[in-house]
């Protein structure tokens, strides 16, 4: 088989041509070679066209500079300075250069995860490079390769079009006009004003249709590149989870401006002095400002993100995240999702006779040669959807040395698959014939309309593909039409079509799916398949991985429904069958408005919308349309079940941590308040000064940020049911129970000075013997936390999070150099307690 003829494209990247083809052009059979790309690509860079500035340093140094916290140091240590205490001063800015260091390097780190899951989400071009047609980053496409184009596919970049099948693309993010436009491949003798059919322009969506492009401009030179445009510089919507945090973290600062001012009219009061009641003021503000939780979130969410991209699933919106953990309802597709998309022809059936093929299957009767022949007429040249690759082995086994392989016809128009008729045809010019010769391919109820066959007839060949379904295979009708005319008719309706035959597939089922699915379930979450199979095979592989299939809903029902009849009827309906794609966001719709969860999972373009509407939608990394990836909040690297629901149980995990480590930070602040305010507010002498609340937040961050981001999960998360919409990150209990632990820590440690001053013991020990608890509590906080989050179990188990182990570590040879060198004791206005 061959396509008409193609003019050639000049390459407009410029310089030493590919050895065998002319200089200029790229060699349509083989595509560049890899030499090649690599001396255009710095000659003209990545074909980007991006207004985001690329994380550095400098620009993470700048961010943590201005944070409150930095600034805070900066004006304690100026106040010890005006106050003459150069080593304290000097003491303080080393450990700000510290804790500087250190946020840095968390931010810059956290910085270049999001960054790295950016490009891992980047659109992708499939090329023909070095003879082989391969997926690459479109960022690595360069002047002069050659590019095949798809019906849902983002162009790449600017090009020529050189092969056209129905193409039309929606130009709109250029033009600002929603109206497609048809493109076709250049001709000689075109006019002016047909150049722009010819044309493909970088940023534009590919709604029908495909095709091939020669690259002719990239990144900036493109002409999306050239009027500044940028395809991400959207900023996404703040999330749920992160407007609770802010205004948390705004009620907790309020609280403590109010606070720091009476402590530092308390001190001015009690001291007579300002400077020291600023100090005062300034320590307080440094031990309750909860800077800590914006760092928690980005952490948490960046880390999270690529935990769950290792389960094979690319995080595209990181509310997704926060969102996995509500799941209630999640619609998957049956072909790729549930079965392993490696189909291969199992029935063939031609007027009432059957043959069923399988691994013995040596010889394919004569009968069923041209059912196999029109199959793969029917069928793409070089196929990539699994179905029609079937079809051309099948064919290529079957039909060798009869004849019926045309390798010298060529395909002269196409009508392709509609959602109003599920079927698709081919016309083909044969060699030395007065006539063209139709095959066309679909469901078999459109195939049976296409033929106009009798009720009779259409009745017999729909109950036999009826029971071939039955068996969980998908069912095809084939017909054929002759066409004697020169001008080629606009819709398949009008030729004379006879019906040939069916043929039925086998997808095998992964085996990892029921396995998966019983996990959904005992997490509460309930599996809902919709499919655009015959009820029957919808059934059958319900049946076969553990989906209630007992009541099927197909699309001509759901279309018959009202919204509150629908809302009703999905109660007890766990398969959908025979689904088109607008009524599958009718059915998404319906469970929202029921007060799901929904994730949904999807690859088409008409997916989108269904996509855009769940709370969560999944594209299908490796065979879906880009416009599905763009609106899907989840990308799969691997089509297949299993990953979603790894990233279902990682989104519980990552929200649980969330919780421990937002409950410690309100916990640890509560002592280190008491420590700060109780002593100036009852006239004893302070506890703790900048210094000791730096030293405390070196072992709270990390506590925070870390340890509890690496806490394993519960070992009954998969046993609970979803989170409930709604729900506070911090309930009233959770609260409560993390005041309660850093009140219980706070009046220890208040109780121990007040006991030793007491007593008459000198104010050092005094602030040694606290300041010691303080730490020592601080780390309690840490297993009290988990405690109450694992309830009881596990709280002791360090071997399930090393990094507790090294924060442990870390924190005791600290305290124990502070309580053995009596000059580092003294930085701090302690003694060494354990030199005595």
């Amino acid at each position: 088989m061959q396509i008409n003829s193609i003019e050639p494209i000049p390459d407009l990247a410029s310089g030493p041509a590919e050895p065998g083809f002319p200089e200029g052009q790229a060699d349509s059979e083989s595509g560049l070679s890899s030499a090649r790309v690599e001396v255009l690509r710095s000659r003209f860079g990545r074909n980007v066209v991006d207004s985001t500035a690329r994380r550095t340093w400098w620009r993470t140094l700048r961010e943590v500079l201005s944070e409150p916290m930095f600034l805070l140091l900066l004006a304690a240590s100026g106040i010890y300075l005006l106050l003459g205490d150069v080593t304290e001063a000097l003491t303080l800015l080393a450990f700000v250069a510290g804790i500087v260091f250190l946020t840095v390097f968390q931010s810059h780190r956290t910085a270049r995860v999001l960054d790295s899951l950016r490009e891992l989400s980047a659109p992708r071009a499939q090329v023909l490079r070095d003879g082989q047609r391969q997926f690459v980053s479109a960022a690595d496409l360069v002047p002069g390769d050659i590019v095949f184009v798809d019906e849902g596919a983002r162009v790449p970049a600017d090009g020529s079009v050189t092969e056209a099948h129905e193409l039309s693309v929606d130009e709109s993010l250029l033009t600002g006009e929603s109206v497609s436009v048809n493109k076709a491949v250049a001709r000689p003798d075109a006019r002016p004003d047909e150049e722009a059919r010819t044309e493909l322009f970088f940023g534009s969506m590919v709604v029908q249709g495909q095709g091939r492009m020669i690259v002719t401009a990239t990144g900036p030179n493109t002409t999306l590149g050239r009027i500044g445009k940028s395809l991400t510089s959207i900023a996404e919507a703040r999330s749920p989870l992160q407007l609770e945090t802010r205004s948390f973290v705004n009620w907790f600062a309020m609280a403590a401006i109010a606070l720091c001012l009476l402590l530092v009219v308390a001190y001015r009061w009690r001291s007579g002095e300002w400077l020291p009641a600023v100090l005062a003021g300034i320590t307080l503000a440094m031990g309750i400002l909860p800077e800590e939780i914006p760092v928690i979130l980005t952490v948490f969410m960046a880390l999270g993100a690529r935990r769950i991209a290792n389960e094979g699933v690319l995080t595209r919106r990181m509310s997704a995240i926060e969102t996995l953990g509500q799941t209630s309802v999640l619609c998957v597709d049956k072909t790729g999702t549930l079965t392993q998309n490696r189909m291969s022809v199992q029935v063939l059936w031609v007027q009432g006779r059957q043959q069923v093929i399988d691994q013995a299957t040596q010889h394919i009767d004569g009968a069923y040669h041209e059912l196999i022949e029109y199959l793969v007429l029917a069928s793409e040249i070089e196929p990539v959807d699994p179905m029609e690759r079937a079809f051309h082995e099948t064919g290529h086994s079957g039909l060798a040395g009869t004849g019926r392989l045309h390798e010298d016809w060529s395909l002269v128009h196409e009508y392709a698959l509609t959602p109003e008729l599920p079927a698709m045809s081919h016309a083909w010019h044969t060699p030395g014939g007065d006539h063209g010769t139709v095959a066309c391919k679909g469901a078999p109820e459109a195939v049976c309309s296409l033929c106009r066959l009798g009720e009779r007839e259409t009745q017999t060949i729909l109950d036999h593909a009826a029971q071939m379904a039955s068996g969980g295979l998908r069912v095809l009708g084939v017909a054929k039409a002759r066409h004697d005319h020169p001008d080629w008719p606009e819709k398949q309706h009008d030729f004379e079509f006879s019906f040939v035959g069916l043929v039925g597939l086998l997808d095998p089922v992964r085996p990892e799916v029921a396995g998966a699915i019983a996990e959904c379930h005992a997490a509460g979450v309930r599996v809902v398949m919709i499919t655009g199979d015959y009820p029957s095979t919808a059934r059958a592989i319900a049946t076969e991985v553990g989906i209630n299939g007992t009541h099927i809903a197909t699309g001509q029902e759901v279309a018959s429904m009202s919204d509150a009849q629908l809302r009703h009827a999905i109660s007890d309906i766990d398969t959908f069958a025979r689904v088109k794609p607008e009524q599958k966001l009718r059915i998404v719709n319906a469970f929202r408005e029921s007060g799901q969860v929904v994730a949904m999972t999807g690859d088409g373009v008409n997916d989108a919308p269904a996509l855009k509407a769940a709370h969560i939608g999944i594209a299908m990394g490796l065979r879906g349309a880009e416009v599905a990836r763009e609106v899907a909040s989840l990308v799969l690297l691997r089509d297949d079940f299993a990953p979603i629901v790894s990233a279902i149980r990682l989104g519980r995990r990552i929200y649980a941590n969330l919780v421990q480590a937002i409950s410690y930070t309100v916990a640890v602040h509560i002592p280190m308040i008491a420590a700060t305010m109780i002593p100036v507010l009852v006239g004893w002498p302070p506890i703790l000064g900048p210094i000791h609340i730096v030293f405390l937040e070196l072992i709270i961050n990390p506590v925070c940020s870390v340890v509890f981001e690496n806490e394993p999960a519960r070992e009954d998360l998969m046993r609970m049911p979803p989170r409930r919409t709604g729900t506070r990150l911090l309930s009233n209990r959770t609260l409560a129970q993390g005041v309660l632990a850093g009140s219980l820590i706070a009046l220890i440690v208040m109780g121990l000075y007040a006991g030793l001053l007491g007593h008459g013991y000198p104010i050092p020990f005094a602030r040694t013997v606290a300041f010691v608890s303080l730490v020592l509590g601080n780390v309690a906080l840490i297993f009290v936390i988990r405690m109450l989050q694992h309830a009881g179990k596990r709280a002791l188990a360090l071997q399930h999070n090393h990094y507790l182990w090294i924060v442990l570590g870390v924190t005791g040879a600290a305290l124990l150099l502070l309580m053995t060198v009596p000059a580092l004791a003294a930085l701090f206005g302690l003694i060494a307690l354990l030199s005595l």
